[in-house]
């Protein structure tokens, strides 16, 4: 299968190129309705992605799919090999990330079947590499607004069209599982007013930031966690029959997203890095920026 090399990136021309990244969770292994579809096992400096990228036109626009868990849900998310995901998308010269993923709700009003556009997340992981710096260059991206706020506008507008009952904004925990959450961390999620609880999307969402990749999240509510009076236990076959039911609204509304998307981006993700590295250029060592060209080639040569 053809391979893309990360010593020659590609760009955003021809049918390797991707305008937009979506990347599909529990429930979402494939997107139906694409069009001239090819399939690429992408290298990267950080190993392999979770699955071949599946490449296609969906509405005019090319596309980049990548099953977060793997087809066939084989990988933890603890295993996740998230920077070589996003870094893989950046090969591509994907712009826009859309993220669908499956959550458990913190909130009353917040219903199995409903999908929920956070606007913040709060890192209960304990295991994973978030950043793709190191190794003698420092960056610190800001993040206090880490979903890109025109692209989430754009699912949740999305969602309405496509009669998919939908909740603007919200904070995402993101905890470190396989296990889901005890009674006593259910009631203080609550208590602190997170909305839904998952264990994917924060450290997808500061790699994108690094990376300067437009990220917004469709998180699907499957189920109220364990805190609920009449849902006192997750279970595992509860949440794939409402992840099936999910799958459905979900690629009606990633459909019509990408077809509202425009080809200018006008937030602010394209510059993400342009004042956050601090370390002087000159002592920046040759592996880090070869490893890094892609993230980073506009600012450091």
């Amino acid at each position: 299968m053809p391979a893309v090399k990360t010593k020659k990136p590609k760009s955003a021309r021809g049918n390797l190129q991707a305008q937009i990244g979506i990347i599909g969770g529990s429930g979402l292994y494939s997107m139906p309705g694409l069009n001239d579809v090819r399939e690429l096992r992408i290298r990267t400096p950080f190993g392999d992605p979770s699955d071949t990228m599946v490449l296609g036109t969906l509405e005019g626009k090319r596309i980049a799919f990548l099953a977060r868990h793997g087809r066939g849900h084989r990988i933890l998310p603890t295993e996740i090999n998230f920077r070589a995901n996003i870094y893989a998308m950046k090969l591509l010269g994907v712009e826009r990330i859309i993220s669908v993923s499956a959550v458990g709700s913190l909130q009353e009003e917040l219903r199995p079947l409903e999908f929920l556009i956070p606007d913040q997340f709060f890192d209960r992981t304990n295991h994973r590499i978030s950043t793709f710096f190191g190794n003698g260059l420092v960056a610190h991206v800001g993040f206090d607004k880490p979903t890109c706020a025109q692209l989430s506008s754009i699912l949740a507008d999305a969602c309405e069209r496509s009669s998919v009952k939908v909740h603007r904004g919200g904070t995402y925990v993101c905890i470190e599982g396989p296990q889901f959450s005890t009674l006593a961390e259910a009631h203080v999620h609550r208590q602190l007013r997170f909305e839904v609880i998952g264990m994917t999307n924060v450290t997808e969402a500061k790699l994108a930031r690094e990376a300067e990749i437009c990220y917004a999240s469709a998180a699907m509510i499957t189920d109220y966690d364990c805190w609920h009076p009449e849902h006192a236990a997750v279970t595992v076959e509860q949440i794939m029959a409402n992840l099936n039911k999910n799958a459905e609204n979900a690629h009606r509304m990633v459909r019509e997203a990408v077809r509202t998307i425009p080809v200018q981006r006008s937030c602010k993700c394209g510059a993400a890095l342009k004042h956050a590295m601090i370390t002087d250029p000159k002592v920046v060592p040759a592996a880090t920026k070869k490893r890094l060209a892609a993230i980073i080639g506009k600012y450091i040569s």
